[in-house]
Formats: structure tokens, sequence, C-alpha cells
């Protein structure tokens, strides 16, 4: 069982693949988080159960697994069936009987399970023809939603611990620092700092002890990609911080889990408990002599834990605060010794870079952004899910033509990208390839990876002052700066989306904003400022009309906004009044609607439910001014 060699290995390997191979047909099931809050765990058990009832013949060999995240959240529950390569989106319990029936056995299609390309109207059956997955190019997602996450042989068959097989039998600790210099990898946490210079650093660093530290901290609202990659693919993630640790000559490491990701601990945990027990972390892996193991730490559910220091200050058992910069956390981090802390993509695609090398990594990607980066796509698109491409893809590409486009095809209008510190891209940068440079350059940041998409029902100011209110409560106060920019940012965010701002508050928000960037003790306060002016860059005009006119362009604020049905559109419906939560909207079917403005509560569900757009927005004023008359 133990595997003590690198012969060992490699059979172990051939055997695991040979098992899978002989599997006629797997029904890949999709047990992600998303695909579970739709009731994936009830269709696997489905599968199981319809398949034990039949007893099918060996001619079909079916075989069921239970997967992490495809990625295509939106169709939610997936399933998968190889090696045909059938995608059926939104499985029912009670289709799994037809599925076994007409396809795993009949060897027919079912036409109203496949995805149904939302512009066209076009089926497609094929898994890697349908956009959202043909677009993409998957290096830490390599394996997930193909192996089952609690299966270590399972994760061998596909590769796993290959990279790790080939650094400790066929490379010193310098080649492997050399293997990932060239290929250019930058962290995927956030600030891209070089993952082979972070290692050198700390390798250069006195002393005998050193850690190796991998960020599960993941707390960006909308983020979500690391914890699909250590629920569904938490070898990957494994194997590289192994490599890590022989590289670094580090002895001990801690994966730190977001408290909110149970099945992450849980698949994590089965994960470590395997490799241990095939020899894969603790004394004498695979037989090279080279000591190693990995601890798991539950976060405690604080933002400003995923900045590094005080991440390190939480494992250490105190309060999560930060430190000061200058003092550098691969001379003194955990313990106050040298540390080397990546994110969970970062590691997770160490293992391919050293089993493929770091010139396939590095041919991928733009000059100074190489390789692939995972992106959690959600907001106003089509096709919500979690994908990953190469570095340098464009805006246009990863909205238009992997998430569909616009929820009712409505006009986009910016996409949020580096999380509450990122920044707002708008509609005329929809050309700009994604990478660290270009997104910097245009006042947002890669941040963790998610990406908000926004159409014209959107508010910038509104849009900021989410941002800075959830930052106001995550900051840990240690600093002035922070604590109290925010505070004084939110109160006049406040005043602008209540209709009470006055002329100076834009410029009162700048010097806060500058305040914050030079004084911040970390950078979640330095970077805090950063939805604010990249707002004011683009959007600044929505910033004047809610001071001068006390309207919101774009219909959100409900201090600011009324509504009115169009009398000459409106073919009464009635589906407005269905949708007033208060009451306020009288007609009767086929019959011109009225909306009474001393009723309304100007929460916009009847303008985003009608069919025929005849209901519009106007600033609430208009009202005051009529009474005045």
């Amino acid at each position: 069982m133990r595997i003590e060699s690198k012969d060992r290995f490699e059979t172990l390997r051939a055997q695991a693949r040979e098992s899978n191979a002989s599997r006629m047909q797997q029904v890949l099931v999709c047990c992600g988080t998303g695909c579970l809050a739709w009731g994936s765990k009830k269709v696997a058990e489905a599968f199981a159960s319809e398949i034990a009832k039949r007893s099918v013949d060996a001619t079909v060999d079916l075989f069921v697994k239970s997967t992490g995240c495809h990625g295509f959240c939106e169709r939610g529950p997936l399933v998968a069936l190889q090696p045909s390569g059938i995608l059926y989106t939104k499985v029912k319990p009670n289709r799994v009987e037809e599925i076994v029936e007409t396809t795993l056995i009949g060897g027919e299609v079912i036409q109203n399970l496949l995805y149904k390309e939302p512009v066209s109207g076009e089926r497609i059956a094929q898994y890697d023809e349908i956009p959202f997955y043909k677009n993409q190019v998957r290096v830490a997602m390599r394996n997930i939603g193909r192996i089952d996450p609690t299966s270590i042989l399972d994760a061998i068959a596909e590769g796993a611990y290959s990279g790790l097989a080939r650094a400790l039998f066929e490379m010193t600790p310098d080649e492997v620092l050399d293997e990932v210099e060239i290929s250019g990898q930058r962290g995927r946490g956030g600030a891209g700092f070089a993952t082979a210079r972070k290692w050198r650093s700390c390798k250069a660093a006195p002393g005998d002890r050193r850690f190796v530290l991998c960020n599960g901290d993941e707390g960006d609202p909308g983020a979500f990609k690391d914890r699909s990659i250590m629920e569904g693919d938490p070898h990957s993630v494994i194997e590289g911080i192994i490599i890590g640790a022989y590289a670094l000559g580090a002895h001990e490491g801690w994966i730190y889990v977001r408290d909110e990701y149970p099945l992450a601990v849980v698949n994590l945990g089965i994960a470590i408990a395997e490799a241990r027990k095939y020899g894969l972390l603790g004394q004498n892996i695979m037989g090279s002599g080279f000591d190693f193991d990995i601890k798991i730490s539950r976060g405690g559910g604080a933002f400003v834990c995923g900045e590094s220091s005080a991440l390190m200050r939480s494992l250490e058992g105190k309060t999560g605060e930060p430190r000061a910069k200058y003092v550098h956390s691969t001379e003194k981090g955990l313990f106050d010794l040298p540390t080397v802390l990546n994110n969970v993509e970062t590691w997770a695609g160490i293992g391919a870079i050293i089993d493929r090398g770091g010139e396939w990594f590095a041919s991928m990607g733009t000059e100074r952004s190489k390789g692939t980066k995972a992106f959690s796509l959600v907001g106003k698109v089509k096709n919500t899910g979690l994908i990953e491409l190469p570095m340098g893809t464009t805006l246009r590409h990863i909205i238009y033509d992997i998430g569909g486009g616009i929820l009712n095809d409505r006009p986009f209008k910016a996409v949020q990208t580096g999380g509450p510190s990122g920044g707002c891209v708008p509609a005329e940068l929809l050309d700009l390839p994604v990478d660290f440079e270009e997104l910097t350059k245009a006042g947002s940041m890669m941040g963790s990876g998610g990406m908000i998409v926004m159409d014209d029902r959107t508010c910038m100011v509104d849009v900021s002052r989410f941002f800075l209110a959830f930052l106001e409560e995550e900051s840990c106060g240690k600093c002035t700066p922070c604590r109290e920019g925010l505070h004084q940012m939110v109160q006049i965010y406040d005043r602008l989306i209540a209709g009470d701002g006055v002329e100076g508050d834009i410029e009162l928000i700048e010097r806060l904003a500058a305040g914050m960037q030079l004084g911040s003790l970390c950078e979640l306060g330095k970077s805090a400022p950063n939805p604010v002016l990249s707002t004011l860059r683009y959007f600044r005009s929505e910033y004047e009309a809610h001071i001068r006119d006390k309207a919101c362009p774009a219909g959100i604020c409900r201090e600011l906004t009324a509504y009115e049905i169009i009398e000459e559109g409106c073919d009464g419906c009635h589906v407005c009044f269905k949708a007033c939560p208060v009451d306020a909207i009288e007609g009767v079917v086929k019959e011109l609607h009225i909306i009474h403005q001393d009723a309304c509560i100007s929460c916009g569900a009847c303008f985003d439910v009608c069919p025929t757009n005849t209901i519009r927005t106007f600033p609430k004023i208009e009202l005051k001014k009529a009474e005045v008359v």
C-alpha cells in the first residue's frame, strides 16, 4: 500500500489508470457546493440506486462518480457522461431513470436536457463544444469535475503527484526553483508577486526551520475559485505544497481554510489522510528521504486574515491583525521564522509546472503575466460559473463568448475585478486584455479572481458604497487611516444615495482616499479606495447627478427614484401587479395599470418583471416639484 520508490509510484499509477479505463461508461455527477445546493446529491444517489436496481449487464458497465465543481454553476445539477462526452444540465432525480434507459443503455440523446445556446437556441450535446468550456484552458483546475476528490487513486490516475515524483527523484531543490522561475508564475492571490522570487528569498533567509503555508481564506464577495479547487481537487494543492517544501527545505506546512468552507475542510482532511497512508506525506516521502507534513487550520471568519501577516498571527493563536510591511514574512513570518505563503490556485498549478515543465506554462499568457488564471464569473451574465483561461484574454471574450452575454440582453456597463479592493472597468474597455499590468493600468487589480458583471441597471455610487461598507465591517481597526477613513467614506456615500449629497463631497472622498492609501498599515486599507477611485474615474457624472440633480441615472437608489407605467405601452398583462410587494399598483387584466406614488417604495420589482419594458424610472424630485406646483 505504501509507496516507497518511484517505481512503486509508477506501478500504482498504471494500475489506477487501467482500472479507470476498464469502465466502459462513467456518470460524472457534479457535487460541488453550487450543484449540491441544486440537489445534485440526490441525483447521484438516484443514479447509484437505478443502476443497482437494474443490475445492468457487464456489456454496459456503468460507474457513477461524484466529482467536484464542473464550473457551469448556472446550469446545475450537471451530469457528464463518458466516453460519449455528453453533458446534461439541470438534471433532477426524476430524470435519472430516463437517462439510464435512453442514453446509457439505448445510446440516444435527450434533447431537452442539453445546454441551450442563449442566442441561437441551438442544443449542444458535447461537453467540449459548449462555449463555456470550449474557450477555457485549465491548469489549476485541470482535474476538477473529472475525479472523485475523496479518492487518491482516482487523482493519481489523472496525473496527481507525478510532478512530485519528478521533483523528488529527478531534480534537486534548486532545479525545482529554476523550473518555477522559468514558468514565470506569479502569485494568484492578488498581488501577483513572482513565485520563484518569493521562494528564493525564503530559502536564503538564515535559520534551519521554515514553513510553507496555503491561503485558503477566500473572503471576497462573489469569489469561489479557491473553494472549488480545495473541494474538487485537494490533491493538486497538497502536491504543490509538498514540492514547494522540498525546494525550500521545509518540513512543516499549514492550509488555512475559511471557516465557511466545510466541504473543503472535509475533502482536504480525507486527501491528507490518504496521502499519509500511501507515503506521500509524513516521513520518508516515496522513499526519497524527505520528510514533510501538513495540518489544516480553520479561519475565524475575518476578511483581514486573508492578508499574509494577519493570517500568520491567526495561525499562532493571536488576534488576526496585520503588521508593518517592512517586516518580510519570507524572513520573519510564522513564529518569526522564514515562511512562504501562497494561495490555493498558486499551489494547485505547481505540480503541473514541474510535471510538464516551466516552458510549457510560460508559453501561455502574456510577456509579464504567464500561464492561466481562474475566475469566478458572476453577476448580470447569462453563464455564471468558474472559468480558467490564459492571461491576456479580453474582457469581451470572457463576458460574451464564455459568459454568453448580459442577462436579458441589457447593455453592459462595467465589470468589477479584484474583490472589494479591486476596481470597476467600464464598457469602453471591453477589449482590455486581462492580466496583472493591464488591470492595474485601468484602475483595478487581479485580486483573488472575482469578476462581477454589471448591466445598465447598476448604480456605480451604490456599488462603491457596498464595497466600502463591507470593508468597514471587516477592518481590524488597528490603524486610524483605515478604520476612520472607511467610516467617514461610508457616511458620505449614505448621504449621496439618500439625496443629501452636497458640492465638495466628491473632492472630500478623493482626499480621504489619498490619506488611506498613504497611511494604512496593510493592503486592506491601502486598496480599499480602489472601487471608489475607479468609479470616480469612469462614472463621475453619476456622482454629479446624485449631488446636483438629486437623481440616480441607473434608477436604483430608492430615495432618488420613482417609477411610472407608460400609458401607450401597457397591455395590462398584470405581471407588475403580482410582483409589487406593497400593493402600490392598481389595474385589471388587459387594462392600463397605474402606480400610486404615495404607496410605492421604489423597490424596482415592477420594472424588473415588466415583459414589455413600459415602466420608466424618473427622479423622485420631480414628484416633489409637482406637489409644490
